[in-house]
């Protein structure tokens, strides 16, 4: 969602070339729309960090829930189902939605672990 905030930006602004003249009046509804989506960015990462703070496993639980539901399908995909095929008949997973979603979260903890290492995370 937060991606597809910040790929409606540029769009936006490029329509606004187009029908308003004045530069300054532009200039200015630019920065209001730019200022909103990182607005709606930060509310979105304090909801995210609400979230994983929860007690409740259901709450706090599912991104790690989905990470090793991806796992284990390409574990299976990948190891179990081609060894069991050499004596049964076992069923093919379509991983192909499973593989975007667990590259994305690995993509993520990989940039995160980097900014750790770099220094330059926000924790303090």
């Amino acid at each position: 969602m937060l991606a597809a905030i910040s790929a409606l930006i540029g769009p936006v602004s490029a329509i606004l070339d187009k029908v308003i003249p004045d530069k300054d009046l532009r200039e200015k509804l630019s920065h209001e729309i730019a200022t909103m989506a990182d607005r709606q960015m930060s509310a979105q990462i304090e909801v995210n960090k609400v979230e994983a703070a929860h007690k409740s496993l259901f709450v706090a639980g599912w991104r790690p829930a989905i990470g090793w539901i991806c796992g284990l399908a390409l574990l299976y995909s990948t190891i179990v189902s081609p060894i069991l095929g050499i004596w049964f008949i076992v069923p093919e997973v379509d991983t192909s939605l499973l593989t975007t979603v667990l590259m994305g979260m690995l993509g993520l903890g990989a940039m995160r672990t980097f900014e750790k290492t770099k220094g330059v995370s926000r924790e303090k």
